[in-house]
């Protein structure tokens, strides 16, 4: 329920998450790979009892008050679930047979399980949302003549970008848009394709598109990059999931035609280059002089981009479009122009990912709730809460197990390749069991445990310095940062984590942990002598429209 709270969608994100969080894991600072942050969230989510009883429970009194929302995507149903339980008349309009927007239209079902995205999104269906599926908005004025209250629009980024070149006409029978093609694929609209397959693109919807072929009689499936492969955008994990599934890469190889002859589509020209970069780390293509490379194929999809389409939005309303035809939004409030209109998710900002998308319903929902309260939705926002909590319960003893694992990342298990293959439904994951999970969570470096240092009760015995194991506190006089770091007992090469400095103890001097070495073990805090160190566990709960 704590990660119901914050994510909406544990079951969900716990298999499909960018893990925006993962870089920022300390434990990646001591080894290779961080804890498996995203993959824990699905055990969470995979183990849990019926939780059904602890969701909010409709009827709720009502407000009088009645919000749209425009698109069934994490962004919508973020908001519904924010607000339902102040008692709004919530509508949710969406143009698809069901809710969960672009994670049930892009996201395969070998990936992401129909029951996993069902349940989840229920829970918030429940809440006694009015749901208008199968119905799309052709017309903002439309809906803005019906007297709602407040619109949101979670439309995501729906227009996939085509790749016009010579042939482009002719062979237009055999060319998929790559997010068009997972959802005739997710409704079963599209249940088989030719045996020679290529993608082009090198994210992870093209990632997605390749995988699905290979399940839909794809035999040979091939990814075809113009970027060189560290360049790729999709995420390095898909990226092994699709070369495991012995599907290839070609990289540096732009389209230059789709080749038809006497009326039938035989494959794709393409060229070669290689990247040189300028001083400020801009991609430039040059041409390699290399002859053309010819694949021949059956179907092509193209999988090189998402935009925003808002050609349902009259111009005449008062809603400005900027740059990309984004809306003019503010950042904070997700406001637009028009003040009863906001946005989230991909229609926001461009494409991002699930978990943006619930972040920016979390901040819209706010913003609608003070909106429809009369109040200012950027000075009368909620503020995150936050609590620090000594973690000591005895001389040596703390709550939380202090001691520092030593396992690398494990692996999550993956369905046999020949099994899962046969299937698009087939998970292909299979997720860590408890066991694992619990192993799993053992390398977590405990980053939510601050070391508190009270200057005041120093006596400069430097215990705590001699007993750290990485060597990151340091005892020494005080200057400027540039200075300081030259001074540690230990080298202090990451200048983007602050040093941790004391205010200045009796001797003139100041205490400096440099918190990029810390395990945070809490030996400093047993060893010392006069409770100067302690360990406190620090909670960070963003605001919500609950807190307004």
């Amino acid at each position: 329920m704590i990660n119901w709270e914050s994510n909406v969608f544990p079951g969900v994100l716990g298999r499909t998450c960018d893990r925006p969080c993962e870089p920022a894991c300390r434990r990646g600072r001591v080894e290779e790979e961080p804890v498996a942050i995203c993959r824990l969230k699905r055990v969470a989510a995979d183990n849990k009892s019926d939780v059904k009883h602890l969701m909010p429970t409709p009827p709720f009194e009502k407000n009088g008050k009645k919000i749209a929302l425009i698109g069934g995507g994490p962004a919508s149903l973020t908001v519904a679930r924010d607000l339902a339980p102040f008692g709004y008349e919530i509508h949710l309009y969406d143009e698809w047979p069901s809710g969960g927007g672009m994670m049930r239209t892009q996201i395969p079902a070998f990936r992401l399980p129909e029951e996993v995205l069902n349940e989840e999104v229920n829970y918030i269906l429940d809440m006694g949302i009015h749901t208008h599926f199968n119905h799309y908005v052709e017309s903002m004025k439309t809906i803005l003549d019906k007297d709602y209250d407040a619109v949101f629009v979670g439309t995501g980024a729906p227009r996939g970008r085509n790749l016009k070149l010579p042939g482009s006409e002719a062979a237009a029978n055999n060319i998929h848009i790559g997010i068009e093609f997972l959802a005739s694929v997710a409704f079963e609209h599209i249940t088989k394709v030719g045996e020679k397959i290529i993608v082009l693109g090198g994210g992870n919807t093209a990632m997605d598109c390749c995988r699905t072929s290979r399940r839909l009689g794809g035999k040979d499936v091939k990814v075809v990059v113009r970027s060189p492969f560290k360049d790729m955008k999709a995420s390095p994990w898909e990226i092994e999931d699709a070369q495991a599934e012995d599907i290839p890469i070609f990289n540096n190889m732009p389209p230059k035609e789709f080749v038809v002859e006497n009326g039938q589509f035989k494959g794709i020209l393409f060229g070669h280059v290689r990247a040189e970069y300028d001083e400020n780390g801009r991609r430039k293509l040059i041409d390699t002089g290399e002859p053309d490379t010819f694949f021949e194929c059956d179907e092509v999809m193209i999988a090189i981009g998402q935009d925003n389409a808002f050609p349902w939005i009259e111009k005449d309303l008062g809603i400005e479009f900027g740059k990309w035809e984004l809306p003019v939004l503010n950042g904070k409030t997700f406001q637009s122009t028009l003040p009863k209109v906001f946005f989230g998710g991909d229609a926001a900002l461009g494409p991002e990912n699930v978990i943006t998308a619930v972040a920016q319903g979390h901040q819209a929902a706010i913003s609608i709730h003070l909106f429809c309260e009369g109040k200012d939705v950027t000075n009368d926002r909620p503020a995150p809460m936050t609590t620090l909590v000594s973690q000591k319960m005895g001389i040596h003893e703390w709550i939380y197990d202090s001691p520092v694992d030593d396992n690398l990342r494990f692996k999550v298990p993956h369905e046999d390749k020949n099994i899962a293959l046969k299937d698009r439904k087939i998970e292909v994951e299979l997720g860590f069991n408890q066991d694992l999970g619990f192993k799993e969570a053992q390398r977590c470096l405990n980053c939510d445990v601050q070391t508190v240092f009270n200057f005041n009760r120093c006596i400069e015995c430097d215990a705590c310095m001699d007993v750290c194991p990485t060597t990151c506190i340091t005892f020494t006089s005080n200057g400027e940062e540039e200075d300081l770091r030259t001074r540690l007992n230990a080298p202090s090469e990451n200048l983007d984590q602050a040093l941790y400095v004391s205010d200045i103890l009796p001797t003139n001097r100041v205490m400096i942990k440099d918190e990029d070495l810390c395990l945070h073990c809490g030996l400093c805090a047993e060893r010392c002598p006069t409770a100067a160190w302690d360990m406190q566990k620090f909670l960070y709960n963003e605001s919500k429209a609950e807190l307004c």
